[in-house]
């Protein structure tokens, strides 16, 4: 995901056509904003009904993971905003989970529903950006291609291409985990 919104950008706008890219950014940011204000306004249902019910607690997590992410592009700040939004709404669904507002099967289906929908959009933009840097290889761009990646692959002088690639590949779910002397994947 990191790759994908990096090249939309930041790497297909430096050496893609200006039209084609503001296309692509809108398409991703309408994706993205029309997302958001879904999961605002579920929260905002959500919040109603535990304030309905008078519930005033939260729930505490035993082992809550903080992670850094490092924004190199508008469009992952706005990725990364909901995200966060899609915990917030986690944490009054676990509310009304605990105090007995929701059911097993509602929380657990409405957990689902929303992390899928979340994953989806990233797929989407993910397919978006590869087929923009395929429209950019036709054009014969691919050298350009090639110099503008280093950055978004965050790879070491000496790293193996292949290598990159492979740790490229499961970057979302390594966002802000330490880099360096780790053993890949």
């Amino acid at each position: 995901m990191v790759r994908a919104l990096y090249g939309i950008d930041v790497v297909l706008r430096i050496i893609g056509d200006d039209a084609e890219m503001d296309q692509v950014e809108t398409i991703v940011g309408e994706r993205i904003g029309a997302l958001a204000a879904e999961l605002q306004a579920e929260h905002a249902r959500l919040a109603q009904l535990r304030d309905a019910n008078g519930i005033t607690a939260t729930p505490r997590y035993t082992n809550p993971r903080q992670v850094t992410v490092h924004i190199s592009s508008p469009q992952l700040a706005q990725y990364t905003a909901l995200i966060e939004e899609l915990d917030r709404l986690m944490v009054v669904m676990d509310t009304l989970w605990l105090t007995g507002i929701l059911t097993n099967k509602q929380r657990a289906q409405g957990a689902y529903e929303w992390r899928q929908r979340v994953l989806r959009a990233g797929r989407a933009i993910i397919e978006l950006e590869r087929r923009a840097r395929a429209a950019a290889k036709a054009r014969g761009k691919e050298d350009a291609l090639a110099d503008t990646d280093q950055p978004a692959l965050m790879q070491e002088a000496d790293a193996d291409p292949s290598e990159g690639e492979e740790r490229d590949a499961g970057a979302e779910e390594r966002i802000g985990e330490p880099t360096g002397d780790a053993p890949s994947p």
